[in-house]
């Protein structure tokens, strides 16, 4: 498998301030939908569902893209 440069790039990008106001925050059909994600601004804010009011991640459409396809090859399972 190949290296990630994604940790390298992120170390120089600073993540715009979004304004998660008015975002609309979407869960998963499937499951209990701990997770929301919702498209701001050409960017994939993703927070976790039971607690709104914390902070939420900002992915590029690359990086959201890199995690998904992580999530579906059973990249990120812990067991």
């Amino acid at each position: 498998m190949a290296e990630s440069t994604v940790g390298e790039r992120l170390a120089d990008w600073e993540q715009p301030q979004l304004d998660l106001t008015q975002a609309q925050w979407q869960s998963s059909s499937q499951g209990i939908g701990d997770v929301q994600i919702a498209f701001v601004e050409g960017f994939i804010a993703m927070r976790q569902g039971r607690n709104p009011a914390g902070p939420a991640l900002i992915f590029t459409p690359a990086e959201w893209r890199a995690f998904v396809l992580g999530a579906r090859d059973g990249e990120f399972d812990l067991t």
